[in-house]
């Protein structure tokens, strides 16, 4: 089986979260030489593949075989992969299965390595992620087998084939702040508190607001407000609450505490609530790290591309090895079709992935 007939039969697996279709069956039947352990929590699927082959560093590939569901509009069957000149169209072949595909080749047919190899995969990355990596890194942990670096495959490049790795990721903090008045009638605007028009005197001074100046890896961390509810959709009656929402996606130099001491700072004269939840906690790799040094002499080596650096986009499960101190990189094809209907990538992007992880293990 050659990868591009691995990636092929990876993508007719129909795993939309948190089902993975019988594709780690066929995983750790296709990974012989590997000891396998499953570590399933609930309706989750998770895959622990690990292959010592020296008494040096261990390096974890870690990836997702879940997808999100296909939706309308494709011109084929989403888990039928369909082959349009050099490109390959089905869900999952952008985000991450072609990523998955290369590594797992990479990995099985490698014949030495001054270290131990794992390879981490779950059905929960694209639903609440919360019995998958983050479950099996805790067991991990606890055994003290946590890897020293990681390659998470997730779709980084952008315009071209290896101009991007991720290094980092920024957090996210979600808040709601409610705002309490008192309802009254629009013709007596004397007799009530409108929490629209005291909130409404402080919004210039906070949406779109950066809370930090971010550096050489983030961009500024901004208070983003998504949503704005009150009244009850009457011209007649002023509201007597009012929600508003946003997000921050936060840099190392932003936390919780200090978004909260933000929001005070306007709202600490009015009757109000705040609610704050980090969904993903952020971080970043130093450059100087082994893992982030040699996969970029590996891409160079394969497609002769310079890559940057970049923190970019949203959330992935390379946060949860970062919050365990674990110098982590992702890498994978490029990004611009992932979720989409017809989501495609090239039979050239994924034999050239294989060649770069081929040439990590070998250089690492």
């Amino acid at each position: 089986m050659d990868i591009i007939q691995l990636f092929e039969k990876l993508l007719s697996f129909k795993s939309i979260t948190p089902d993975d279709d019988g594709a780690f069956d066929f995983i750790e039947g296709y990974m012989d030489g590997f000891d396998a352990r499953r570590m399933d929590i609930e309706e989750v699927k998770n895959l622990l593949l690990v292959k010592k082959f020296g008494e040096g560093p261990h390096l974890c590939f870690a990836g997702h075989i879940d997808v999100v569901p296909p939706g309308d509009g494709w011109s084929s069957d989403p888990f039928e992969p369909t082959r349009v000149g050099d490109e390959i169209i089905a869900r999952g072949t952008q985000d991450m299965k072609s990523g998955v595909a290369a590594f797992l080749y990479a990995c099985h047919h490698a014949q030495s390595f001054n270290g131990t190899i794992s390879i981490l995969l779950t059905s929960d990355e694209e639903g609440d992620a919360k019995n998958g990596t983050v479950k099996v890194l805790e067991i991990l942990k606890q055994e003290n087998f946590l890897p020293d670096y990681a390659v998470v495959a997730e779709p980084t490049c952008e315009k071209i084939f290896g101009d991007a790795i991720k290094i980092g990721r920024r957090g996210s903090i979600n808040g709601v702040i409610e705002k309490v008045g008192i309802q009254g009638h629009a013709a007596y605007p004397e007799k009530a508190k409108n929490p629209i028009h005291k909130v409404a005197a402080v919004l210039p001074y906070m949406a779109g607001v950066n809370l930090d100046n971010g550096d050489a890896d983030f961009a500024p961390s901004q208070f983003v407000i998504t949503d704005i509810r009150a009244g009850m959709e009457v011209t007649n009656v002023t509201p007597g609450k009012l929600k508003m929402m946003f997000n921050v996606r936060n840099s190392t130099k932003t936390s919780k505490e200090d978004i909260a001491d933000f929001v005070h700072k306007y709202f600490k004269e009015m009757d109000y609530s705040l609610v704050l939840n980090q969904s993903a906690k952020p971080f970043v790799t130093n450059h100087d790290s082994k893992v982030v040094q040699q996969i970029r002499e590996s891409i160079q080596n394969v497609v002769g591309v310079e890559t940057k650096l970049s923190t970019a986009g949203g959330t992935s499960d390379a946060r949860f090895f970062g919050e365990y101190g674990v110098d982590t990189v992702e890498f994978g094809v490029i990004n611009d079709t992932i979720h989409a209907p017809n989501e495609r990538t090239t039979i050239g992007e994924v034999k050239g992935l294989q060649e770069i992880f081929s040439d990590l293990i070998t250089n690492f």
